[in-house]
């Protein structure tokens, strides 16, 4: 019988359940946290997504776009909303990929709302880690049932 055509186990369940509950609680937590300097949580997310490209790397309209799961005209909307603001600029130097890129402001709220967010992730890894532990064990359960 392949894995999707099992019935899943209660533990799977709950482990779901949990797992589910721990990420909605993170992101309540992150859209408050973001809406506390002023931010909608698209918009950290935007901002986090830029940031992590690295040094040196461009965040174009597209990978923006692919990024946050975003069409392109909804990323080119959201980077014009934070050009607005005063969180980005667009460089157009190159008319088919414009690159998005931090200012200074932005630069500053990443490093308050990632501080809080690194700060929270740590609190909750223990409960994520255990949800994830409970759906990894009984899978490897089931395997060793089977192959006896």
């Amino acid at each position: 019988m392949s894995n999707k055509d099992r019935a899943l186990s209660e533990i799977e369940f709950e482990a779901l359940a949990n797992l589910r509950y721990r990420i909605r609680k993170f992101r309540q937590f992150s859209a408050k946290a973001a809406d506390k300097l002023g931010l909608t949580g698209q918009q950290h997310q935007a901002l986090l997504a830029i940031k992590g490209l690295g040094i040196g790397d461009r965040m174009s309209l597209s990978d923006l776009a692919d990024k946050l799961f975003l069409t392109p005209d909804e990323a080119a909307e959201l980077a014009a909303s934070l050009q607005e603001a005063g969180h980005v600029t667009i460089e157009t130097k190159h008319k088919r990929r414009p690159a998005v890129m931090l200012t200074a402001q932005a630069e500053e709220l990443l490093h308050r709302l990632t501080s809080a967010h690194l700060y929270e992730i740590r609190e909750m890894a223990p409960e994520l880690m255990q949800a994830l532990r409970m759906l990894g064990d009984h899978r490897q359960m089931e395997v060793a049932a089977w192959m006896q």
